[in-house]
């Protein structure tokens, strides 16, 4: 698979629009667990990063509560500063925030470390479930 590049936008908090391009940034095949990445700006103009965590593939309605289940955050706290469950979604996904970093490598870097421990995190709770549907279905 190719090497993707994607654009971090500052989205405007009223709106919703994107405005402005903040950046473009290498990550290489991991991708295809990013729903979405934008970025906003506060009175203070700090700028932070949000980006949307998910699956790499649709998943059952069994898969989705136990990936759920067993997801341990803890695994990429330590690159972000915040991480919740969104629950609106079709598959599991996760909104993560951080601060922008101005240095393009710093922020490649950041990214690649968070979508590498999230891919880590998702094969072990894919290992785990393996064979627990079972355990979901009634």
């Amino acid at each position: 698979m190719d090497e993707t590049v994607i654009v971090i936008m500052l989205r405007d908090k009223k709106t919703g629009f994107l405005e402005k391009e903040l950046n473009c940034y290498h990550l290489g095949e991991q991708q295809n667990i990013m729903l979405n990445i934008y970025a906003e700006e506060d009175e203070q103009n700090n700028i932070t990063v949000f980006l949307k965590l998910t699956c790499e593939r649709d998943v059952s309605d069994w898969e989705y509560n136990a990936i759920l289940d067993y997801y341990d955050t803890e695994t990429v706290k330590p690159f972000v500063d915040t991480i919740e469950e969104l629950a609106e979604e079709y598959n599991p996904v996760w909104l993560v925030s951080f601060p922008f970093l101005e240095q393009q490598q710093q922020m490649e870097q950041k990214l690649c470390s968070i979508l590498q421990a999230h891919q880590k995190e998702l094969n072990s709770v894919y290992e785990v479930i393996a064979d627990k549907k079972d355990d979901y279905i009634e």
